[in-house]
């Protein structure tokens, strides 16, 4: 049986600032809610670089099974002026005492847990305009000042 590959592109290294303490809105019906906001970062690639916006969050939410939803909304600039509006959806987790390192700012190896999402792109920069309709994944790990992420474009 013939399969099609997977094929990948590194696109960009995200590297994002969180203010510190994340905001905690508590245990809700849907689970317990985190909202970080991004002060700002770098993003650099083969294609791409520049900086991240002050004023993009993330909204997380861990369930009871420990598993965190990741759901970001950011701008970023490229470095010749595009804005690149971002979002991404993904999952983090791993052994508890792990992600409460985590949540406590610790330094932790990321092959200890599991963290993965998916950015999508928009602009109306003609230059950028093929992010618009790409498909991309990256790997994260949590870093003290804040999320950095190897993001791929799937070809």
């Amino acid at each position: 049986m013939d399969r099609m590959q997977l094929k990948t592109e590194f696109l960009c290294r995200l590297a994002l600032n969180v203010h510190l303490p994340l905001t905690d809105v508590g245990g809700t019906p849907h689970g317990d809610r985190l909202v970080a906001r991004i002060t700002g970062g770098t993003f650099s690639g083969p294609k791409l670089k520049g900086h991240i916006h002050d004023g993009g969050g993330d909204w997380l939410l861990t369930g009871t099974d420990g598993v965190s939803k990741i759901d970001v909304r950011m701008t970023l600039e490229t470095d010749d002026g595009a804005l690149l509006y971002t979002t991404y959806h993904g999952f983090r987790h791993g052994p508890e005492a792990v992600m409460a390192d985590l949540l406590k700012g610790k330094n932790v190896d990321p092959n200890l847990y599991y963290f993965r999402t998916s950015p999508r792109f928009e602009t109306a920069s003609k230059k950028y305009m093929w992010l618009n309709s790409i498909l991309t994944v990256a790997v994260g790990r949590r870093d003290p000042a804040g999320p950095v992420y190897d993001v791929y474009e799937i070809l």
